[in-house]
This record gives structure tokens, C-alpha cells and sequence, in this order.
């Protein structure tokens, strides 16, 4: 697969705990901004303080996926985009509720479509009172429940909930023209598993669920919502990793393991997190999920 030209450039959350989960992006060491042109209309921004971000140029406007920590880090986004194309942005989807991907959302003046999965509202509502929270005055302007078909400015878009995964309120973003899935956090390159958000109803086995929903997906390119961009090869070696330690843990719960044996099976230590935050593991996560329902 060939990619175009290289610009580099310099359920309702609990509000303390809304506040622990996206203080993780704030912390987030900004790194220089890099656009690629994936196909044709669609380019991809990584680096800055934040998400990666992708951007649709439509045949009016721009639509936006995501929006990074900052408005300043998405300023930078936005002026890049000016390179790209004179229309201006006029439509943001958002892949979940984390301030790494929707406070920047403030960069962009008042009147913009935001588009996102219904409980991903709730959850940017729930953040009004924490010490990092979203936007209130850009909080979604359209909401869906589990899926939904939209052409917005000439583009097909799917919108896609299959189940609370990194977040209860989820969205995976299909182009099936461009066979292009943007899979927000439920995708991401730098770690060997995935972060699952309990305090936001996360879910690992609905993070399979979804895994399982996008590898269905007729796409040949996967956006991540942090790390590189992936294959449908790629993200399924993801879900069988996660699978294979998924069923590791459901067979040591039928055992009446504990956490604590469980953990130190699959080779687990407490070690504090370089940047002083640290989410359960998947582990953790699956375990809690697993012994609930036992």
C-alpha cells in the first residue's frame, strides 16, 4: 500500500474518578506533529499532546476525528490543515470521552457539528466538576446509540457501538469507500494489550467484542488511537493476543484463583507507572468482570 507525501511540523463517571483517567493525556509530553495523506481526501495527524487525529476533507468542509489534550496542540493540527485545503473544519466525530482526544475541541469556534456515541456525552457531562474537564460549551451535538449511516459532505461514514470497550461510549468510525476504520483507544500501538477505563464501564470482553466487530469490517487500514496505523492482519494478532489472555484468566477464575495468583501467572508485578498514573491492568479488569459474573 502506497502513501501519499510526509508533512512534519513542529455509564455516567464518577467526576474524581473522570479526573484520574484523563489525566493521564494531559500529562502527555508533546512531540513534533506529523500529518500523512493516507488516501486521496484522508490524512492522519500523530504527535503534538494528545491523540492521534484524522482529518476528511469533504467536498464544503472538513471533519475532524478526535482532537488532542490541548487547543493549542489542535491549533497546530488545524493549521496544518490549512496547508492541506482552504474549507474549514466544520464537523468533529469523536471515538470516547477522554480529554486526550476532546479537549481541544475548544480550539475550534462555537456552531461546530460534534458528532459521538450517546453514553460519550454523559460521560464529557460528567467531567463539568473534575480538576481536567471536558469542554462544556463543545459537548455533542448529535448522539447515537449502537450504530449509525451518515454522508456528511459528500463522505459515507459508518458509526459503529458494539459494546462498552476502552470507554462506555465508544465509537469506531468505518469509511467504506476508502476501506479506512479510525478505532480511537480500542486501537493503539504503544503497549502490548489495551487500556481498559473501568471507572468510565469499560469493558474487556467488550473490547473483544469490538476487536471481533472492526476485523469484520470490509478495510484494509486501521487508525489508532495512539502508536502507528495498523492492518486487518495487525488487529487480529491484537485480538488473538487478548483473547488467548482473556480465556488464561476465565480458566484460573473457574479455578477459584485469586487476583493476586492470577496476576503473578500471567507475570504481572505492581510497579508504579513512569508518569506517576497508573490504570488496572487488563488483567485487573478482567478478572473483576470475570468474578462478577461467577
Amino acid at each position: 500500500m502506497r502513501f501519499g507525501k510526509h508533512l512534519l511540523v513542529t455509564a455516567v463517571a464518577i467526576p474524581s474518578l473522570f479526573a484520574f483517567a484523563t489525566l493521564a493525556g494531559a500529562q502527555q509530553q508533546a512531540s513534533p506533529l506529523k500529518v500523512t495523506q493516507i488516501k486521496d481526501n484522508i490524512y492522519w495527524a500523530q504527535g503534538g499532546v494528545g491523540s492521534n487525529d484524522g482529518i476528511i476533507v469533504g467536498t464544503t468542509g472538513v471533519i475532524v476525528v478526535d482532537t488532542k489534550t490541548t487547543p493549542d496542540s489542535e491549533k497546530e493540527v488545524i493549521a496544518e490543515i490549512a496547508k492541506i485545503t482552504p474549507k474549514a473544519v466544520n464537523t468533529a466525530i469523536i471515538t470516547h470521552s477522554d480529554g486526550d482526544h476532546v479537549n481541544g475541541l475548544a480550539a475550534f469556534p462555537a456552531g461546530l457539528t460534534i458528532i459521538a456515541q450517546e453514553n460519550c456525552k454523559k460521560e464529557m457531562e460528567a467531567s463539568a466538576s473534575s480538576r481536567n474537564p471536558a469542554p462544556q460549551d463543545r459537548l455533542p451535538t448529535k448522539t447515537y446509540n449502537k450504530t449509525d449511516k451518515l454522508t456528511i459532505d459528500g463522505i459515507h461514514i459508518r458509526l459503529y457501538h458494539w459494546a462498552p470497550g476502552h470507554t462506555s461510549g465508544d465509537t469506531v468510525i468505518y469509511l467504506p469507500d476508502q476501506k479506512i476504520v479510525f478505532g480511537g483507544d480500542l486501537l493503539v500501538t504503544n503497549r502490548p494489550d489495551t487500556v481498559i477505563h473501568m471507572e468510565k464501564n469499560g469493558s474487556a470482553a467488550g473490547w473483544i467484542k469490538n476487536a471481533k466487530g472492526m476485523i469484520g469490517l470490509d478495510a484494509d487500514t486501521y487508525l489508532t488511537g495512539h502508536g502507528d496505523m495498523m492492518t486487518k492482519a495487525d488487529v487480529q494478532k491484537k485480538l488473538d493476543l487478548i483473547q488467548e489472555k482473556y480465556n488464561k484468566i476465565k480458566t484460573m477464575v473457574a479455578q477459584g484463583k485469586s487476583l493476586d495468583e492470577v496476576k503473578q501467572a500471567m507475570g504481572e508485578t505492581d510497579a508504579p507507572a513512569p508518569n506517576g498514573t497508573r490504570f488496572p491492568s487488563f488483567t485487573e479488569v478482567a478478572y473483576k468482570e470475570l468474578t462478577k459474573k461467577s
